[in-house]
């Protein structure tokens, strides 16, 4: 898939997945890639800004985890989190269904809700 499909959708990805709990940088990347069937290959290049903008935005909250000797920095929405994820995928419900309606135009969408 091409990255640029993915450019306005990333921080909607990025919270969904960490809807059921934290994780870490790597494991963020592996679990959009889980999610998406092996499509989404996000780069650390790419998700670590988000990541730190979407902590400035007070979405997510961060916190050092030490595993053995390492330390890695894992990441937790917040409940202004959360109700961003809400509007993310009311947003993304209403533009594929117009996006559809252009593409499959026998279709017919259904109403907003």
């Amino acid at each position: 898939m091409r990255a640029d499909a993915v450019r306005g959708h990333l921080d909607g990805l990025l919270l969904a997945v960490l809807e059921q709990g934290p994780l870490h940088g790597y494991a963020i990347i592996a679990a959009v890639q889980q999610r998406s069937g092996g499509v989404l290959d996000l780069r650390t290049g790419t998700i670590y800004p988000a990541l730190n903008r979407l902590e400035r935005l007070g979405l997510l909250t961060s916190s050092w985890d030490a595993v053995g000797e390492r330390r890695r920095r894992c990441y937790a929405l917040t409940d202004a989190g959360r109700s961003s994820l809400a509007s993310e995928r009311a947003a993304w419900r209403e533009f594929t269904t117009a996006i559809g309606s252009v593409l499959n135009p026998g279709v017919q969408p259904r109403p907003a809700t």
